[in-house]
């Protein structure tokens, strides 16, 4: 009932409109998932109009309302359907990630993870490229700082396990590689800061991907000096205790500072 009133709305109350909308918007679903189309040429070959399926177009938000899963920003929808918004959206920053050398992106990861380097990901190669990541029934840990993986790097270099980084809350980038590796079979843990933003990354990364948590409960904080706790309280939906402990503890742990433990888990491959 919601949508159809959505869709009465969008149409302006106009019947003819309507139908001319769900056929326009037909022709755009058989198109989809794609691989790596830019929006404007998907809105210009389905629909004959470069700019139909732009932010805030009829079409478009319609499309949006049928596709978008909870808490997911536009740009991501598109990217989980293989279509780029922004091509030059912020990469993924990994580290020895594994996947077959029978593809651009495969041997360019392959080639990388010989060497210990950390490699960024663009949007773009993740959606275009179709790297088969062989990381089934493997472990892929997944941290918060880009100044953990580059830790981990300089450490561990070419034996440090399979890390990625969500650079704070994922983006188009991030969430494509953490859905690819998900669907690939990974078992992907998690581990961010000891703050109320961390809690709410973490939340949505064990939602959004089935990830566990990775030295990151009640257990695991151990408060020192530094930066005071702000803002409101958030309650981690895998461990109950935790949002008790940082209230407790009062002052922010951030995972550098906790970036022993987490390498030692890291050279354990």
């Amino acid at each position: 009932m919601a949508q159809r009133g959505q869709l009465k709305r969008l149409a302006a109350g106009s019947p003819e409109a309507a139908s001319q909308l769900l056929a326009r918007a037909e022709r755009v679903l058989e198109r989809l998932p794609a691989s790596g189309i830019p929006r404007s040429q998907l809105a210009a070959e389905a629909l004959g109009d470069a700019h139909a399926l732009d932010a805030g177009r009829p079409l478009a938000t319609l499309l949006l309302l049928a596709l978008r899963a909870r808490e997911e920003r536009p740009r991501d929808t598109w990217a989980r359907l293989g279509v780029l918004v922004n091509e030059r959206a912020k990469p993924v920053l990994v580290l020895n990630l594994p996947a077959a050398p029978d593809s651009a992106l495969g041997n360019l990861v392959r080639l990388a993870r010989e060497q210990g380097e950390p490699l960024h990901l663009s949007l773009r190669s993740l959606l275009r490229s179709n790297a088969r990541w062989q990381v089934a029934g493997s472990d892929v840990f997944v941290c918060e700082n880009a100044n953990l993986l580059a830790i981990a790097a300089d450490r561990l270099g070419a034996s440090c396990a399979p890390l990625v980084c969500t650079d704070g809350m994922p983006s188009a980038s991030q969430r494509t590689l953490l859905r690819q590796l998900a669907d690939h079979g990974a078992h992907l843990r998690y581990h961010g800061d000891f703050d109320w933003p961390g809690i709410n990354i973490a939340n949505y990364v064990l939602r959004s991907f089935g990830a566990t948590a990775w030295r990151f409960d009640a257990r695991h904080y151990v408060p020192r000096a530094g930066r005071a706790l702000a803002g409101a309280p958030v309650e981690a939906s895998w461990d109950p205790e935790l949002a008790g402990a940082l209230s407790a503890g009062g002052a922010v742990l951030e995972e550098e500072a906790v970036a022993g433990p987490l390498l030692e888990d890291l050279a354990r491959r």
